[in-house]
């Protein structure tokens, strides 16, 4: 009796922990562009302690690219929707990549001219954890989903 309990305790914690959840930035993308720039903001305020200028700025920067952002969404829903989504040609595949990269350097710039150079020294340690977090969690995603 007592090891069938145990069995069954451990199948429902593992079916627990298989279920997704709501993480991050997921639950964002039902919010407009403004107020996800805004929380962007907020946050690297708090984390950067950044003066009303600096907030100014970024929020301006974050907006942009939340409705970047936001329209790459729709465009892809769209396609998605009409059966048009088609797995990218290894072209267009490099063209995306290196319009990716263009803008994060841009973006990197921008933020090197807005922070000082201890905010932008923390700025990039935040976003290096993000990126390897984010990887970090993609792979787990990746190997759940077989």
């Amino acid at each position: 009796m007592k090891k069938v309990f145990v069995i069954v305790l451990c199948m429902v914690g593992l079916t627990a922990m298989a279920q997704k959840g709501e993480r991050g930035n997921r639950g964002m993308k039902d919010l407009s562009p403004e107020q996800v720039a805004t929380l962007q903001t907020k946050k690297m305020t708090l984390a950067l302690d950044l003066t009303q200028e600096q907030q100014a700025k970024i929020q301006a920067i974050n907006l942009e690219q939340a409705k970047e952002r936001k329209a790459k969404m729709e465009e892809r829903k769209a396609a998605r929707e009409k059966g048009e989504a088609k797995k990218p040609t290894a072209e267009e595949r490099y063209a995306m990549q290196n319009e990716r990269l263009d803008k994060m350097i841009a973006h990197k710039a921008e933020m090197k001219k807005i922070l000082s150079e201890e905010q932008y020294q923390k700025w990039q340690k935040m976003a290096h954890n993000r990126k390897k977090k984010d990887g970090d969690r993609r792979g787990k995603e990746r190997h759940s989903r077989r």
